[in-house]
């Protein structure tokens, strides 16, 4: 197995794993813990393979994305209880889902010939977008809608890694130079409350 391919089924899982444990918040059955985990682990990859009509996406061709869902779905399903802190460590496996995502997405996009900043946006989609179907619909707030680093540390990673692949750096080096450093940012948010600045409202013009 490539380096690449088990850092792409090492995302899917992750992923599939904060799906999973978003289920077991809500206490739905297991249909409903695979149907989370699929619609995280391979919603963004989806959407980016839409984007660039990649077609048929990528779990079409490649079943075994589909059954690393179900797998990690059914484990967390008989072991969540365990897990005291549930929503600490859905945040956590989510920060390692997007940092192997944001440069997965990225290597995608530069393979299928679009330009770097183009490749950069589809790195951004396959990190968040499961994540904001996750939040979607199981009812959590989505990360659109708080100042939560997130997607800029998906944006951090993804423009880090084609920043160095440009200067001829080992895509190898530069996946795992890229994927550190977004973790980083984003684990430095969740240990230390880091915000982006939000928008202040400001009394309009008074009109003369």
């Amino acid at each position: 197995m490539s380096f690449f391919l088990f850092l792409d089924y090492a995302g899917v899982a992750v992923f599939a794993a904060t799906g999973a444990l978003a289920a077991s918040r809500k206490r739905l059955d297991i249909v409903g813990f695979i149907f989370l985990a699929a619609i995280t682990g391979i919603g963004g990859g989806t959407l980016r393979d839409v984007l660039l009509g990649k077609l048929p996406v990528f779990w079409i061709k490649h079943p075994t994305y589909i059954g690393i869902c179900v797998l990690i779905a059914v484990l967390v399903f008989f072991t969540a209880h365990l897990v005291e802190y549930r929503y600490r460590l859905l945040l956590w496996l989510d920060a390692v889902g997007m940092s192997a995502y944001c440069v997965m997405g990225t290597i995608i996009g530069l393979e299928f010939g679009v330009s770097p900043y183009a490749a950069i946006v589809m790195g951004i989609s396959t990190a968040t977008f499961g994540g904001i179907f996750r939040d979607v619909i199981s009812g959590e707030k989505s990360v659109l809608l708080s100042d939560e680093i997130y997607i800029t540390a998906a944006l951090l990673g993804a423009v880090s890694f084609t920043a160095l692949v440009s200067i001829h750096i080992p895509e190898s080096v530069a996946a795992i130079i890229a994927v550190v450093l977004a973790f980083s940012l984003r684990a430095a948010a969740l240990l230390f409350g880091w915000t982006t600045p939000r928008y202040k409202p400001r009394k309009g013009r008074e009109i003369e």
